[in-house]
């Protein structure tokens, strides 16, 4: 997948998350809608100066855009998941919280 397809695909995830629909974005950015399904579908890169409107919209970082931590492989990720279950095994807090986040997820 390339870079654009796949910082549409972001940019959507994000946007949908804040519960913005692609009118509203692109309001806040200063673009067509046209122009944002276009950017959200992968057809067209954005410029600078529009991503840094598009980062300030959705209130992230390019950090956090440009993260690609989701590309990794299952079996990496559900290491790393074990991994942070160990880290946290001791606070009672915390695993609940992670519980209910889990138990969320099984809903969708």
């Amino acid at each position: 997948m390339g870079i654009k397809k796949e910082l549409g695909i972001k940019i959507k995830r994000m946007r949908i998350n804040r519960g913005l629909t692609q009118e509203q974005l692109a309001e806040m950015v200063d673009v067509s809608q046209r122009t944002m399904s276009g950017i959200e579908i992968g057809e067209n890169f954005v410029t600078a100066e529009t991503l840094d409107k598009i980062i300030k919209a959705l209130n992230t970082t390019s950090e956090e855009l440009f993260a690609t931590d989701h590309l990794k492989d299952s079996d990496i990720l559900i290491k790393e998941i074990q991994d942070y279950i160990k880290l946290i095994s001791n606070n009672s807090q915390k695993l609940e919280t992670l519980y209910n986040i889990v138990k969320s997820l099984k809903k969708e």
